[in-house]
């Protein structure tokens, strides 16, 4: 399996060999933005990648925004689309190694994207990342795993049993809104980290 580090990441960027970039925020995540109200809540995009539904977040309002990705490539090009977007909030670096405390976390084609032996340290971390009661709200992909990825893909049922174990699951469910390409392959995911609310 090949090694998915920065050096791994960056060239795709170089080549532009992303074919899971669909050159705008989700539909799924963009209906979701659209429904919320509190602008100071704090959000993490991690494998943000080109980070569209960062840069959708910051045109209605949101400041609180954080993106992480391996690679320097779609950081610098969304600090030249985003000027204004605190550089501190555009971290280089792995998600599994990031600290903070969120609000929300985005999930889009990231979790897909990470060795699945890496899949339980995913869901711990979410653990970690997000504030009590705090929210990760995605978009995952729904067809047979695979080792010819990334994406690996997974099904609702790995899903629930990697989730489960540290998060609530609120709403996991086949998406309604995904785009014509992704129709009957994506499922929407709203989970909650109950662990510290009483």
């Amino acid at each position: 399996m090949t090694k998915l580090d920065a050096t791994f990441w960056s060239q795709r960027y170089q080549e532009n060999n992303t074919g899971w970039d669909i050159g705008y925020p989700s539909t799924p995540l963009k209906e979701f933005i659209d429904q919320l109200n509190d602008k100071d809540i704090s959000i993490l995009i991690p494998g943000a990648g080109n980070a569209y539904e960062a840069g959708y977040l910051l045109k209605k309002g949101f400041k609180n925004v954080h993106v992480v990705d391996l690679a320097q490539e779609p950081l610098d090009r969304f600090k030249a689309s985003y000027p204004k977007m605190p550089s501190n909030q555009l971290i280089r670096g792995d998600f599994f190694d990031h600290s903070g405390q969120y609000d929300l976390v985005f999930e889009q084609t990231f979790f897909c994207a990470i060795d699945p032996e890496s899949r339980p340290n995913y869901a711990s971390k979410m653990k970690d990342l997000l504030a009590p009661n705090g929210q990760l709200v995605g978009v995952m992909f729904n067809f047979p795993l695979t080792e010819n990825g990334p994406p690996f893909g997974g099904s609702e049922a790995e899903y629930r049993s990697t989730l489960e174990k540290y998060l609530t699951i609120d709403k996991l469910e086949a998406c309604h809104n995904s785009i014509k390409p992704r129709a009957g392959s994506e499922l929407f995911l709203i989970a909650r980290n109950t662990a510290h609310s009483s």
